[in-house]
């Protein structure tokens, strides 16, 4: 589907209700979080669960979550993201609190998604590039989840974090690993003056610094960095099971396969996102971990 045609009806007393479904704060970021929700109209219903596990780098947990449902526009939507930050988690907070207000006010959003969540992206990075001062000088990865109705879902990100999809029992990364080494961010990187380091022991970074090419924020490299997204879109059909979306942390360490399987033996999605934190852990994944178990019935 390219847009979402409206008829304009619909009770406006319901318009931008949110509906926190979870047994636990559905917005936010901890040593150790967790959580369930469903949606409440649509008639292809969506179940959720996450689990969010501060990691063993030595720093605090920079990791935040999204995962809620509003009704729109007489349209329920559910709302999902990763944000995974670095040098700090500010970038991170301020996306869990902005980022997907910023699409859906974008005017374009309801004819022509992608568009909309392209220049969100672009105005939410420009407004944090321009008040770095309160924010930090550190910046955030993001995997955004955004579905229509139950039937419709546009995935976007930046960065590293990851989304995975089980169309029946095979796994599909539906999101682009943004590393520096690769030949397209390899070539805008040095193009706009930048480089990228590979150190022995070490993975490719931007300018020595940083191991992602797109992110939000990082002040010291904008010049080298990009903020565009990519995105896919998918329509939600019978043959669609559920989306993984997750930080790198889990990524580091297990395969899409291995994540569909262990999800795909266990029904209840907040149960499944804990086994997916709990067997990074087992596999020694030292980042923050944090993963959101989106399951589909048609």
């Amino acid at each position: 589907m390219q847009g979402l045609v409206l008829d304009g009806g619909g009770d406006t007393m319901m318009k931008s209700i949110i509906f926190h479904v979870t047994t636990a704060a559905c917005l936010g970021s901890s040593s150790s979080d967790t959580g369930k929700g469903q949606s409440k109209l649509s008639s292809n219903k969506v179940t959720h669960g996450f689990h969010l596990v501060e990691g063993r780098s030595g720093h605090d947990m920079e990791d935040y979550h999204v995962a809620e449902y509003r009704y729109e526009n007489d349209h329920e939507l559910g709302l999902f993201a990763i944000y995974d930050g670095h040098l700090g988690d500010s970038v991170a907070n301020y996306l869990k609190a902005n980022l997907f207000n910023n699409i859906l006010k974008e005017p374009l959003f309801w004819l022509d998604p992608e568009e909309a969540i392209k220049n969100a992206y672009s105005s939410t990075n420009k407004y944090i590039l321009e008040n770095s001062k309160q924010l930090g000088p550190g910046g955030s990865t993001a995997v955004t989840a955004i579905v229509v109705d139950g039937k419709d879902m546009w995935i976007a990100n930046i960065g590293d974090s990851r989304a995975v999809v089980c169309e029946r029992g095979t796994a599909n990364q539906l999101t682009v690993d943004h590393e520096p080494h690769t030949t397209n961010e390899r070539k805008r990187i040095e193009k706009q003056g930048g480089f990228v380091s590979t150190f022995p022991g070490d993975v490719p970074r931007v300018n020595g610094q940083l191991a992602v090419a797109r992110a939000f924020g990082d002040q010291s490299l904008k010049a080298h960095l990009s903020s565009e997204p990519d995105i896919k879109h998918i329509q939600i059909n019978s043959n669609v099971e559920f989306v993984i979306l997750a930080s790198d942390g889990l990524w580091k360490v297990m395969k899409n396969q291995e994540a569909v399987n262990l999800v795909k033996s266990t029904k209840d999605p907040q149960t499944a996102a804990k086994r997916l934190t709990s067997e990074a852990l087992d596999r020694m994944s030292k980042d923050d971990i944090s993963c959101i178990v989106i399951r589909f019935r048609c």
